[in-house]
């Protein structure tokens, strides 16, 4: 069975790390470290060199999808686990038996507007999505590839898909 591109949005604080800080990166790419919830952690392992993420900017006014990123490495041991200087650090992980993963996201384009929250949920075809669920608080989520073309094409009128 051959794999065929999947499809999703990942969330990050811009105070922390934001859309610019991801463009401005070496080869404009960055490893996504220090995911600490199994489902996310799960989304990641499911993520394959080529897949597109929607790149969210949460706890933000507004909270929005602001661009596009590319998965460039499929999932590997996040080392922050075992880094006891990291705010990331778990000390029940072991190298031998990581627990957590991240992958690397390469950096593809900014929206020329941002979709805020609000927006999104006001798209009948997005009704659906995980990120508009009641209570969905997940930094990394699916999203399928109809959501994926409503959003990218519809209503960021890029000129990627």
């Amino acid at each position: 069975m051959t794999h065929g591109r999947n499809y999703w949005l990942m969330k990050s604080e811009p105070r922390v790390f934001s859309i610019e800080d991801l463009a401005q990166s070496p080869k404009q790419t960055t490893c996504w470290d220090g995911v600490r919830n199994y489902q996310a952690r799960n989304f990641m392992r499911a993520m394959a060199v080529g897949d597109r993420v929607l790149f969210y900017h949460s706890n933000a006014e507004p909270p929005a999808v602001v661009g596009i990123a590319e998965v460039v490495r499929a999932a590997y041991p996040d080392e922050t686990q075992f880094d006891k200087t990291s705010h990331h650090y778990d000390p029940a992980s072991v190298p031998s038996a990581p627990r957590w993963d991240m992958v690397d996201i390469r950096y593809r384009q900014t929206f020329k507007t941002c979709l805020p929250l609000d927006r999104l949920k006001q798209e009948p075809k997005l009704k659906d999505m995980v990120l508009l669920r009641k209570g969905s608080r997940l930094s990394v989520q699916p999203v399928t590839e109809a959501e994926w073309t409503v959003v990218v094409l519809k209503l960021a009128g890029a000129k990627i898909s």
